[in-house]
């Protein structure tokens, strides 16, 4: 029984969360440069049990594409090509960004740590993979 790795793409960075082997749980796992993602892929395929990749899929309030998918849409095709049986599913990633920033205030991070875009690019991973886990129960 594989894990669900989840990717919440962005220009400079790239943030990854990972499940227990359950699928229970989501965790973050780590913040990697966006120029790194796929040797990191590849390593972490090669060497993890994954069975799905979800990816953060950018949408306005109408629910229409935001302007943020003309770089992350390029990043999917090129996943779905590099990684052929391995299936992607993308996830509704709207407010993650405001709610991980929200998640290190109400769990009492300092503001200095709050700073670090890395540690909020793990944390939105870490929801979009804990959002898709809830809409699958």
């Amino acid at each position: 029984m594989g894990r669900i790795l989840s990717i919440d793409y962005g220009r400079k960075r790239v943030g990854i969360a990972i499940t227990d082997p359950l699928k229970i749980i989501a965790s973050g796992l780590k913040t990697i440069p966006a120029k790194d993602i796929f040797t990191f892929l590849t390593m972490y395929l090669n060497s993890e049990n994954i069975e799905c990749i979800v990816v953060g899929y950018p949408l306005q309030m109408n629910g229409k594409p935001s302007e943020s998918m003309e770089f992350i849409a390029p990043f999917i095709k090129k996943l779905k090509k590099t990684f052929p049986k391995m299936p992607v599913e993308l996830v509704d990633e709207r407010f993650t960004s405001k709610i991980a920033f929200q998640t290190m205030i109400d769990g009492g991070v300092k503001k200095k740590k709050r700073q670090n875009k890395a540690l909020i690019d793990t944390i939105s991973a870490t929801i979009i993979l804990q959002s898709y886990l809830e809409q699958k129960k």
